[in-house]
Order: structure tokens, then C-alpha cells, then sequence
């Protein structure tokens, strides 16, 4: 699959790699069991030059769909955390920035974004409100002379503790459509709080932000977010990274089972030499190698203009699904050694859930291909 990508994009995602392989991987674990974010790459995740790839604002050619694929992938078969970080970045905030701001507003952010000099989150969620966010929106903005005003509350914000750029979403109180709002770090009557105590993603820093009288100026108000639908249409696209996303963490269950059932000897011999591990692997790599052909053609429906919310929708849901599947066969071939971080499948089995359900659930997604295959929406 890799091979469709053309040489120079393969150059790209070789530089990926190797930088991932030396930087990112040996410091993976420790990151993770301290819940620490590695703060001293983000400069070095800048000068790969794949942030802004794909905006006219930064330097560097389109890239295609499937290189911005995979890009997604590698990041996610070293470290589920860093890719998240990276997607919640490249994706969801310079994405809403880059669709829905004005030419103006684009060059106001996107260059600084795509040298990661300024780092961005997106900010939707909330406390009370998740799948039903779309008519539940709680957080409200009203005008009040050159300022909006927001108040609300959001939940779960990847980046959200060190953002210097917040996208934040919130209900108009004069017509009742959903807005977009970029919220600048140290904005008085915006505040952020480290999400503690998870069991997923733990290096990444998921805020709750509270939202109180924040006065955010007219001119950083997204001109071209003004309903719910212009929201969709980014996680339209963010929802397709995630599918990818996936295959990386079931690649890297693979290699991280496959080398162990190697090395690992019971009973005078690899265990790897046993019928029933050497089941389990096959069916890691069957899930692995049929969702990253889900994927690659998801991308190639990008690029040809032919993509719609069933389609990545169908494929989060089905690549998700199979990953956490996939995980769980790892963990079980590695038995007691699974579950520890020294061995690295622990890590992902544990990030798995998170890929999981972020980015719509299965059920939600279910229900969106549902609506699409029959014609009636099923979702109340």
C-alpha cells in the first residue's frame, strides 16, 4: 500500500518514521506512566514540515489524502498519544481554521500553526454533552460591540492545558446557530484544567475548560463557521485520520506480538511454533491488512471528490472496532506479560479505548451509515 504513495511523499513518510523511530518510541512508556507531555518535540515535530501540509498558508505541496493517511498511521503504530496531539493540531484546529476562516484569519494562523510555533485544540465537547452535542450545545456566545461573549463549559480538550490557540464552538444566543471562535491563550475569563487519572492516552493533556464572561474579539470569530453543519464537516474529515490511526495501533500489536512469539520459549521451544499463537497473530494481521484497505480507499474517494459522512464513518467504526479486537489478541498471546508496560502492548491495548469512542462512537457512527443505507435516521 505504501508503495502508491510517489517518491517524494515516501520520502516525507520516511522522514516520519525515522524521527518517530529515534525520538518518539524511546520515550513512549516513561511519557506515558507519568502522564507527561514530551514539551521539548514539539519544535522537532515542527521541523519535519508536515503541519501544514496541505494549506496554502504554509510552504510544501498538497499532499495526497493517503500520505496524510499514513502519516497518521506512523505516528499511531509508535505512540497513540503523540499522533492524537499531532491530529488534534494539524487536524481539528488549523482544519476549522483553514475551512472555515476568513483569507485573513487563515493568514493571521495557519503559518505560525504549520511551524508549530503556535499550538492549537478544538474544543466541542462538553461535561453533559457528547454524541447529542449537536442540538445539546450548551456553551453560548453573544455579541456585545467588537467582542463576542462566551460562557459554557467544554470537556475532554486534547491540548487543551497548553493550546495557544483554542477553536471553541458555542451556540449564537440571537439565532441559535453553533459558531466557531478561536480563544487565545491567557484570554481573561478562559481558564483550563488538566484532566487527571486516565487509563488512555495519558500523555496527552486533555483539559476542562471553563468559559466565564470571556470577551473574544469580533475579528476572531471564524467568518465561515455559522452552523452546526460547517462543525460536521471537519470531523468528516478528522474522523477518516482516527480509521487510520487504528491500523497503526493493529500494525504495532502485530509486531509487538509476532517479535515476542519469537523469542518467547514454554515448553522447550518458541512459543511461536504453537498452532493456536500462530492463529492469534494471523488474525491480527487479517484485521490489520483489511482495514488498511479500507482506508487507503477512503483516501482515494477523498482525492477524487467523492466523500461522504458514510464513508468515514464506516470506516471508524469498522477499523476501531477491529483494532480494539486486535489489541486484546496481543495481550493474550503475551499472557501476564501483556499487561505491563515493559513489553509495550499494554500501552496500546490501554489507548485503544480512546481510539474507540473519540471522534463519534461506534454506535453514532453505526447510526450514521444506518441513516445512509436505508434512507430513515435512527438516532432518537
Amino acid at each position: 500500500m505504501q508503495d502508491m504513495l510517489d517518491p517524494g511523499e515516501q520520502e516525507t513518510l520516511g522522514r516520519v518514521r525515522d524521527f518517530l523511530a529515534a525520538e518518539v518510541a524511546p520515550i513512549a512508556n516513561e511519557c506515558w506512566s507519568r502522564a507527561e507531555f514530551p514539551f521539548h518535540l514539539i519544535g522537532k515535530f515542527g521541523e519535519l514540515g508536515v503541519a501544514g501540509l496541505g494549506y496554502d498558508e504554509c510552504p510544501g505541496e498538497k499532499p495526497s489524502s493517503m500520505l496524510t493517511g499514513f502519516l497518521a498511521l506512523e505516528m499511531a503504530r509508535v505512540d497513540p498519544s503523540m499522533s492524537t496531539f499531532f491530529g488534534v493540531h494539524t487536524g481539528l484546529a488549523m482544519g476549522s481554521i483553514g475551512a472555515c476562516g476568513s483569507d485573513e484569519q487563515r493568514a493571521r494562523w495557519l503559518p505560525a500553526m504549520g511551524r508549530m510555533e503556535k499550538i492549537g485544540a478544538f474544543a466541542l465537547t462538553e461535561p453533559d454533552g457528547g454524541s447529542d452535542v449537536a442540538l445539546g450545545l450548551r456553551t453560548t456566545a453573544r455579541r456585545d460591540g467588537d467582542h463576542w461573549v462566551l460562557n459554557g463549559a467544554k470537556r475532554w480538550i486534547g491540548n487543551g492545558t497548553f493550546a495557544d490557540l483554542v477553536v471553541v464552538w458555542a451556540r449564537d444566543e440571537a439565532d441559535d446557530q453553533v459558531k466557531g471562535f478561536v480563544v487565545e491563550k491567557d484570554t481573561p475569563g478562559f481558564s483550563a484544567t488538566r484532566i487527571e487519572n486516565k487509563i488512555a492516552l495519558r500523555t496527552v493533556q486533555n483539559a476542562d475548560i471553563v468559559l466565564a464572561d470571556c470577551r473574544v474579539p469580533a475579528e476572531n470569530r471564524l467568518e465561515g463557521a455559522g452552523s452546526f453543519k460547517d462543525t460536521a464537516s471537519i470531523l468528516r474529515r478528522t474522523r477518516s485520520g482516527v480509521a487510520w490511526q487504528a491500523v497503526g495501533v493493529m500494525l504495532a500489536a502485530y509486531e509487538i506480538a509476532r517479535r515476542y512469539s519469537v523469542e518467547r520459549e514454554q515448553f522447550g521451544r518458541p512459543i511461536a511454533k504453537f498452532q493456536l499463537v500462530q492463529d492469534l497473530l494471523v488474525k491480527m494481521l487479517g484485521n490489520a491488512t483489511a482495514s488498511l484497505g479500507m482506508v487507503v480507499r477512503l483516501a482515494q474517494l477523498q482525492d477524487c471528490g467523492q466523500y461522504r459522512d458514510e464513508h468515514s464513518a464506516l470506516a471508524k467504526a469498522y477499523c476501531t472496532s477491529r483494532m480494539r479486537e486486535t489489541v486484546g489478541w496481543g495481550r493474550e498471546l503475551m499472557a501476564g506479560n501483556g499487561i505491563v508496560l515493559d513489553y509495550d502492548i499494554g500501552r496500546f491495548v490501554a489507548d485503544a479505548e480512546a481510539l474507540y469512542s473519540y471522534e463519534g462512537t461506534r454506535e453514532i457512527n453505526t447510526l450514521i451509515v444506518g441513516r445512509a443505507v436505508t434512507g430513515h435516521g435512527a438516532f432518537v
